[in-house]
């Protein structure tokens, strides 16, 4: 591991680090530039509340130039049609994001303000370990093309021919919770697949998507204008990406009201859209569980200050344990570490901004004025050093004394808040899971596989763990039901998404 959890730093220090090794520019059509007006924007510690430096603020001329720079490389060079080169390039940008591994570590710490642990996990190592190596493998190892003897008029004469090609330009919209995973994600099944892309960070956190705009300009061969890295604060030009004719998909992660409207300004050029929006997963405890096993679940929804589209925020509990798991999950939470996250004990960090804290603390006072009881939390967390004063910490908090109706159990906080609700059987478990706008991830607890399987199998998710197990890889879709959204993100499913298909009918000549 490297030093930045060495004893005595903080997120103070990791900040200066990370801002000596910023890169502050946007890349278009191959090259590292400013905005074309010079303007920029602050990058802000959401540990600290300091500014830890700036970043290139695109205007609308900006993206304007990106968005033609990757129709041009889709329109006009080889790359579409060149495995070869995509191959070759994709491995040269793994090698690269290896060599500064520890480097965009310390950015994602000081920018995403995420626990140092976190960046073993899905952070940083987890999709580094496979996001591009996954997709570059099915390069060689896809079926891009499939054979249909025989059919029709013409019998044995006709030959048809099943292609699959890339959709064109994608816009890679990524949010701000885990941003180099959700990038890794997109930019490697979309590159692998022909596509060239204009990828658009999230403002809070854009240092690691311009990081790796300069390896690609810097350490690869991906020819220019293939990907396009833009980051910028404004709303209005950020659209451009979901209305411009030039773009033919959207492939989004974040908040269900933005992918809905994304939707809606496609339609009118048929964009292709994946989709991966909010949760309110379900972690269901039967009734022959044991207690002390449901611990690590719930205190998971405090991981990363639960800024987490897939984390179980309800846990549906059976009747009888529910007084007992109450009581258990209570006093974990109230245990959990909140702090520095440069600390290797912290489990709970800050909230991405101001804004988001105090819609946390909103929806818990809400919940509060509702009828609800908050067994621990409900509050901002104070006890913090100086250093820290300026960030946006909330404290881990339990809400129970409500049904599943209530707004505190139907919407998305996005922050470190579990509501606990009973169910009377496994009927009543499923039938609460499934009553909820949402279908993005979920879980099951229990001492009989084959129940928990046959559970997991009725609740309406894109994604549920039984008994522990983990779904996440790049070899596995990962995506939603309902108002999580639509596609998938990994696996052959998230592949396919970034094609389209083309069959192609040949009538043999007699005799032939």
């Amino acid at each position: 591991m490297s030093d930045v959890v060495q004893q005595g730093i903080t997120s103070v220090e990791i900040g200066e680090r990370a801002a000596a090794n910023a890169e502050s520019r946007m890349l278009i059509a191959g090259e590292l530039v400013r905005a074309a007006t010079g303007a920029q924007f602050d990058n802000v510690s959401p540990a600290t509340g300091r500014v830890l430096g700036v970043t290139a603020n695109a205007d609308d001329a900006d993206m304007d130039r990106a968005i033609g720079a990757a129709r041009h490389a889709f329109d006009d060079t080889d790359w579409s049609t060149n495995r070869e080169l995509r191959k070759r390039c994709l491995e040269q940008l793994q090698s690269a994001l290896e060599a500064e591994c520890e480097e965009l570590r310390t950015e994602l710490i000081a920018e995403v303000g995420c626990p140092v642990m976190t960046t073993q996990l899905a952070q940083l190592d987890w999709p580094l370990a496979d996001g591009l190596r996954y997709p570059a493998r099915l390069i060689d190892e896809f079926e891009w093309e499939r054979v249909l003897n025989g059919g029709g008029l013409f019998g044995d004469r006709n030959i048809r021919t099943v292609v699959k090609e890339p959709v064109g330009v994608v816009a890679a919209i990524t949010p701000s919770n885990f941003p180099i995973e959700v990038i890794l994600n997109k930019l490697g099944p979309a590159l692998a697949a022909g596509n060239t892309v204009v990828l658009k960070p999230d403002p809070h956190t854009p240092w690691n998507a311009t990081r790796l705009g300069r390896l690609i300009a810097e350490h690869t061969d991906i020819p220019a204008g293939v990907v396009n890295v833009v980051p910028t604060e404004s709303n209005e030009v950020a659209g451009r990406l979901g209305t411009d004719p030039r773009v033919d998909m959207v492939s989004f992660t974040g908040s269900t009201a933005v992918g809905k409207l994304l939707a809606r300004q496609g339609a009118d050029s048929m964009k292709r859209t994946f989709l991966e929006l909010g949760g309110k997963s379900a972690l269901i405890v039967l009734d022959d569980a044991d207690p002390a096993k449901v611990i690590p679940g719930a205190v998971g929804v405090c991981v990363h200050a639960g800024q987490a589209c897939a984390a179980t925020t309800r846990m549906l509990v059976h009747a009888s344990l529910y007084d007992e798991v109450v009581a258990t999950v209570t006093a974990a939470f109230a245990a959990v570490t909140v702090g520095d996250p440069v600390s290797p004990q912290t489990l709970v960090g800050p909230l991405i901004s101001a804004q988001a804290k105090r819609r946390v603390l909103d929806a818990c006072a809400q919940a509060a004025a509702d009828g609800a009881e908050i067994t621990t939390g409900g509050d901002a967390f104070g006890d913090l050093p100086e250093h820290l004063a300026g960030g946006h910490y909330v404290q881990p908090t339990v809400i129970v004394g409500v049904d599943n109706s209530a707004a505190i159990a139907q919407h998305e906080v996005f922050g470190p808040v579990l509501v606990i609700l009973p169910f009377t059987d496994d009927d009543d478990a499923v039938r609460i899971a499934n009553d909820s706008p949402f279908g993005l991830a979920g879980a099951v607890v229990s001492a009989s596989a084959e129940r928990a399987m046959a559970i997991a199998r009725r609740v309406r998710t894109g994604a549920i763990g039984v008994n522990g197990g983990m779904y996440y890889g790049a070899d596995a879709p990962f995506g939603g039901y309902k108002s999580s959204g639509v596609g998938r993100q990994c696996g052959i499913e998230g592949f396919s998404q970034y094609l389209e298909t083309k069959t192609i009918g040949y009538r043999r000549p007699r005799g032939a």
